[in-house]
C-alpha cells in the first residue's frame, strides 16, 4: 500500500513538472488555426470569435454606464424637486453617489476586459 501511494506522488510530482515543458514546446497558433473558415460553411459569420465577445464585452458595459448615468440623473433630479427638505436631499445625494460609485466600478471593469482581451489576442495569434 506504501508502495502504491509513493507511485502515485511520483507521478503526480512528475506530471505537474512535465506538462508545463510539452505544452511550451507547440506553434505558436495563428488564425487560421482557431477554424474561422467553418463559419461561412456552416452559414454562420466568419468573424473571429474573441472579436465578437470583446463587442458584446463592450455593449454590455456600454448599457451599463448609460445606467449609471441615469441612476445620476435621478439623484439629481430628487434633489432639485425636494425643495429644501434634508430628508429627501439626503437621499438625493445617496442616489448620486451610488451612481458615481457604480460608473467608477463599470469604467474599471471595462478597463480591464479591454485589457485581458488584447492581452489574449496577442497572445494566441501570430505576429
Amino acid at each position: 500500500m506504501m508502495k502504491l501511494k509513493k507511485l502515485f506522488a511520483t507521478l503526480g510530482v512528475l506530471s505537474v513538472l512535465l506538462v508545463p515543458a510539452v505544452a511550451g514546446a507547440q506553434a505558436q497558433i495563428t488564425s487560421q488555426d482557431l477554424g474561422i473558415q467553418y463559419g461561412s460553411a456552416t452559414g454562420l459569420g466568419n468573424q473571429d470569435v474573441r472579436t465578437t465577445v470583446a463587442r458584446i464585452i463592450r455593449t454590455a458595459m456600454g448599457l451599463l454606464g448609460i445606467v449609471a448615468v441615469v441612476i445620476i440623473l435621478i439623484g439629481g433630479f430628487k434633489w432639485m424637486t425636494a425643495g429644501g427638505n434634508d430628508e429627501q436631499t439626503g437621499e438625493a445625494k445617496k442616489w448620486i453617489f451610488s451612481g458615481i460609485i457604480g460608473l467608477a466600478i463599470i469604467l474599471s471593469a471595462y478597463a480591464l476586459a479591454t485589457y485581458v482581451i488584447n492581452s489574449l489576442v496577442s497572445a494566441t495569434t501570430g505576429p
